[in-house]
């Protein structure tokens, strides 16, 4: 069963046509790995596919929903239960611990926090990091913060984890950890999950892969 369906995107910026007619579909549980230099238009896909960005042209449908006719309450609805995201950076927010960062989605979808935060105790047991859920983004490494951020994206068991560049801000050795973590845990959950890298031994663990050239999927 298709989880997403890409068809004939576009999207301009201006005059720039940044994606020039992209077709994807990915099933339940599958694994993608997007690769292509920097300004390719990789990371605008990935945008668009998380409803960040709005479609030029062409029809984005995620469990058969058309995300390109949701208005902006739709679409913060559509993130938070369906989407769970992974930057390059972590977008921490520093005033909270990192516990009371990775239940915030929680606490904005209206969901049981109480029933969250158990899962994300044993996500945090098992990835390492439980006793830094009660410190503070600046009081934890780099490695650590992105454990977190892995944690905040699947603290809803999204449909789909969507990670643009996750160890672009690591060193190799935690660029390994956090590559294996994303592949392992989403293989684990059965989350369909779409990754853009220029990690070309996290790359090398999906059977799937693409290029983008020039807005162009290969």
């Amino acid at each position: 069963m298709a989880v997403l369906n890409v068809k004939n995107v576009q999207k301009d910026f201006g005059n720039s046509h940044i994606l020039k007619g992209v077709d994807l579909s990915l099933s339940e549980g599958e694994r993608c790995v997007i690769k292509g230099s920097s300004g390719c238009g990789k990371s605008t896909l990935l945008y668009l596919i998380g409803g960040l960005e709005n479609i030029t042209a062409g029809e984005i449908t995620v469990d058969d929903l058309n995300i390109g006719k949701l208005n902006d309450a739709g679409l913060a609805k559509y993130r938070n239960s369906k989407i769970g995201f992974v930057f390059q950076f972590h977008f921490l927010l520093s005033s909270l611990s990192c516990l009371e960062n990775i239940l915030l989605p929680a606490r904005l979808g209206g969901h049981r926090v109480s029933k969250t935060k158990k899962y994300i105790e044993s996500l945090a047991k098992a990835l390492g990091v439980q006793e830094c859920l009660k410190r503070y983004p600046f009081e934890i490494s780099g490695g650590q913060q992105q454990r977190i951020n892995l944690i905040r994206a699947l603290s809803l068991k999204p449909k789909m984890l969507l990670c643009d560049e996750p160890t672009g801000n690591l060193d190799s050795k935690n660029s390994k950890i956090v590559a294996d973590l994303i592949f392992n845990l989403s293989k684990e959950l059965g989350t369909t999950l779409l990754v853009v890298t220029h990690d070309e031994e996290m790359a090398a663990k999906f059977e799937r892969t693409h290029t983008m050239v020039d807005g162009i999927l290969h």
